[in-house]
Formats: structure tokens, C-alpha cells, sequence
């Protein structure tokens, strides 16, 4: 894909495979589609007790698409463990276009009126596909990731893809599945007309969010 439009991109996406940058200053695209998938089942995330204390008092507000090009900025910043990024300003026009086009989406985590995390990534029929996502406070990332799972459930979506699995996503529900498997459920939810929720703050999704299971053996 040399020649890739918003168009290809979402094709790709349809397919299973999503691009990366070599790096930040790389105006080349590489293609991925791993042997075995993550995914964070929207019925199945794992919320520590204190974290949903935490997103219960209120401190931090959550918006949805209010600084989707910060979000994917705050994303390529260097930080402990990834010095380096994918998202080139290749990667960030292409995005930006989907953005406009109401085919990507952020959730921002704010701290009176600073950005301190959030998350962006790709909807498409019943299917979101997470692509980065930062924290400038401590587990703002997993604020940010409770409301998207509270609002996918909300709107009907089906599929919540994380590309790969990591400890952080692990400890909140993640699993890896085989690509084959992948591709199943990639499909089934591709059909799903799914409607991306207008409202992501704590009052809007107060009963979603509460619906989620808290982390067994914590207090």
C-alpha cells in the first residue's frame, strides 16, 4: 500500500491488518497483522477497586473527540520505556482525515482544564480498534480506557481490538487470541451498526460503568 488513502486505511482495517511508522520522522508505513491478537472483551474488563474509586469522585473529567489532534500529539511523546514512536505526521494526517470523517475518535482525561491522559483509535461498523493511548498522571490511561469500554458497551459495539497484549491491558481484562479467531469476531462486527456515544463523562455513562466487574481480592 505506497499510495494509502483514508479509504485503503479503512479497507486495511476491515481486513485485519493496521499500519506503523518506522518512526517518528519516517514518511514510510509498515503493515502489521500479528499471529495472536489482543483484545479487551467488552464484557469481560477487570476494574481495580481503587481506580473506580478514583474515576467515582469525580476528579478528573472525561470528554470524548474535544482534542483528538492533542491526543495523538500526547501519544508520540517520548516517555520511560518508549523513547520512540510510531505515529509520524504521516500517520497523523491520515488519522486527523478519518477523524473528520467520523471513523476516529479520542477520549481525553482532564485535570481542571489539563490534558493528563487519554486514548485514540479507529471505529468502524461495531469495532473499535484502539491504536495509543498516555497517561501525565498516574493510571489516567485506565480512566480514560473505563469510560471507552463504558461507552462502547453504551453504543452498541461489539469489539474493542488492542492490536497486541501488554501487562497494563492485561491486569484490566485483556486477553490474546489467535489471528484466526481474530478475524471471526473482526467480521461478525463489522456488521454491527454501532453508534459512537455523543456523551462520555461520568454522569453520562454512570450505570455502564458501574456494570463493569471489580478486580477480585482488592479492597
Amino acid at each position: 500500500m505506497s499510495d494509502v488513502t483514508p479509504e485503503s486505511l479503512l479497507d486495511a482495517y476491515a481486513s485485519g491488518i493496521f499500519p506503523m511508522a518506522p518512526d517518528r520522522d519516517s514518511d514510510e508505513l509498515n503493515w502489521y497483522f500479528p499471529e495472536e491478537r489482543g483484545i479487551l472483551p467488552l464484557d469481560g474488563m477487570v476494574v481495580p477497586r481503587k481506580l473506580m474509586r478514583t474515576i467515582r469522585s469525580g476528579k478528573f473529567q472525561v470528554t470524548a473527540d474535544r482534542a483528538f489532534g492533542d491526543v495523538m500529539l500526547a501519544c508520540a511523546e517520548p516517555a520511560p520505556g518508549r523513547e520512540e514512536t510510531w505515529i509520524s505526521p504521516r500517520i497523523c494526517a491520515l488519522y486527523g482525515v478519518l477523524h473528520q470523517r467520523n471513523h476516529a475518535h479520542s477520549i481525553e482525561v482532564w485535570d481542571g482544564e489539563r490534558l493528563v491522559g487519554g486514548l485514540y483509535g479507529v471505529a468502524l461498523g461495531g469495532v473499535f480498534f484502539g491504536e495509543s493511548m498516555f497517561s501525565r498522571q498516574r493510571d489516567v490511561s485506565k480512566i480514560a480506557l473505563v469510560h471507552l469500554v463504558a461507552g462502547l458497551r453504551q453504543g452498541g459495539y461489539r469489539l474493542l481490538d488492542t492490536q497486541y497484549t501488554t501487562p497494563h491491558l492485561t491486569t484490566l481484562g485483556g486477553i490474546g487470541i489467535p489471528a484466526a479467531d481474530y478475524l471471526v469476531l473482526l467480521n461478525q462486527a463489522l456488521t454491527v451498526r454501532a453508534v459512537w456515544p455523543d456523551d462520555f463523562s461520568l454522569h453520562a455513562l454512570r450505570d455502564d460503568i458501574a456494570s463493569l466487574r471489580p478486580h477480585p481480592g482488592e479492597s
